[in-house]
């Protein structure tokens, strides 16, 4: 992307409404080793902000990096000079950049009074994706390798608020630490709602959450052992399952015999046939249990959530919730190359993804959130994550009216209007959904959960 010596001004304050003006950067650069002379010749500012630029096209080449800084910043330093910079010092800078951003809030955004929640203070969805890096770095990222292939991954987990719609965590860790391993690295409070999927499931995790003061909500992991809560007598769930129809009761789950509530309702055929043979292509080759294929006619939530005023259906629409953050990961994957790694060091990689978790974070809380409030409140249109990220993936030099656009409301929100938002439907978008599930959860009794 070429930038004008106008805009070049602006990239002292591209952070800015995250606390992070070009001070601030420059301290976290000399407090993390990234930078240690005054007289340096790298201005952390510019090279921050041109590498996370330059992350969202799928590869940062150093040569592009030096001659833009050489062109735009005054800063006559060698590709060479920047290769030597790729070490754990700028990796720290990073983080600790991509910490400020997380931590920061939107600046432009007016929640509607109808999506803050009275009975959960935060709700967390967390989810992984798998990112294919070169072969020189299977030792230490490890993937899958068999007699006909060797491919090398790495996983990046993702925690993700839908109320504040922001980040509040991430990790780049080896392909074999998988979501079990990091179901414990959550930081929950008092209050807090937790959507993850049966990969991260396990009775210690559920019991972890309900002595923090959070609830949590699973679909049932096969196999799990469940018994009833006042006799101690286990439950054969799919002959419980296929006498009574459905079921909601409060339950104990595994030897740790953890108190929770189980609640299941029958699907369609076709929903069932569908789960079934998903079941059998995930399992490459395997053959299901006649008692796992019984069961997918069932779906199936394990939660702490104990009032019964919360029914099935509103515990099936928060669980629903949790594909937000699988749809972020794969807008990214989609529109900006998340997944694209050329052949790099193992430290230069971790700085590349750092700073594409920089941009995530800052596109989704810092432009599309306010955005979305603000064609909300000024035209009632809702603006569509997959159409925004396109478009800002074929416009990245939008980002600087966005960031401006005080100056400017009307043609830019005009022009945002108009090409990123949802097409009429019947079928309502997110943000209707999450509005009317907190306003439902609203209307019940809002006494504390035990």
């Amino acid at each position: 992307m070429k930038l004008s010596k106008r805009k070049n001004r602006l990239d002292q304050n591209f952070f800015e409404a995250e606390g992070l003006d070009r001070h601030e950067i420059e301290r976290i650069a000399f407090e993390t080793g990234f930078c240690k002379r005054n007289s340096g010749k790298i201005k952390a500012p510019e090279f921050l902000i041109y590498f996370c630029l330059e992350s969202l096209k799928g590869t940062v080449s150093l040569n592009d990096i030096a001659s833009k800084m050489s062109a735009d910043a005054d800063t006559d330093a060698s590709r060479q000079a920047y290769q030597q910079r790729m070490n754990a010092e700028c990796h720290e800078f990073f983080k600790r950049i991509l910490a400020s951003v997380m931590a920061s809030k939107n600046r432009l955004e007016n929640p509607n009074a109808a999506a803050e929640s009275t009975r959960f203070s935060r709700i967390l969805v967390q989810d992984s994706t798998v990112v294919r890096l070169p072969l020189r770095l299977f030792e230490i990222f490890s993937g899958v390798k068999n007699a006909h292939t060797v491919k090398c991954n790495a996983r990046i987990q993702g925690t993700y608020d839908l109320l504040a719609k922001q980040f509040v965590d991430f990790s780049i860790d080896p392909y074999f630490r998988n979501d079990l391993a990091a179901a414990s690295d959550l930081k929950v409070e008092p209050g807090d709602l937790v959507l993850r999927d049966r990969g991260y499931f396990s009775v210690p995790t559920v019991r972890d959450l309900k002595e923090a003061g959070a609830d949590t909500i699973f679909r049932y992991k096969h196999k799990t052992k469940i018994y009833r809560a006042k006799s101690g007598e286990e439950i054969n769930l799919l002959e419980y399952l296929e006498k009574n129809g459905s079921m909601d009761l409060e339950v104990l789950v595994g030897k740790e015999k953890c108190k929770v509530r189980m609640s299941a309702r029958p699907v369609d055929q076709e929903t069932a046939n569908l789960r079934r043979m998903r079941a059998k292509r995930e399992m490459k080759g395997k053959n299901p249990s006649k008692e796992l294929l019984s069961l997918m006619a069932w779906t199936i939530f394990i939660t702490t959530i104990e009032t019964e005023e919360l029914t099935f259906e509103s515990i099936l629409k928060l669980y629903g919730l949790r594909w937000r953050i699988e749809n972020i990961f794969k807008t990214w994957k989609s529109h900006f190359s998340f997944d694209r790694i050329h052949n790099v060091s193992e430290k230069q990689l971790r700085v590349l993804l750092t700073a594409r978790l920089i941009m995530i974070v800052f596109i989704n809380q810092r432009l599309y959130g306010p955005l979305s409030e603000l064609a909300k409140k000024k035209s009632e249109k809702r603006i569509s994550l997959m159409k925004f990220t396109r478009f800002i993936r074929r416009n990245i030099d939008f980002i600087y009216k966005i960031i401006n656009i005080e100056k400017s409301p009307g043609k830019t929100l005009g022009t945002i209007v108009k090409y990123c938002t949802y097409d009429t439907r019947r079928r309502p978008n997110f943000e209707t959904q999450l509005e009317q599930i907190i306003l439902e959860m609203n209307e019940l009794d809002s006494s504390p959960l035990t």
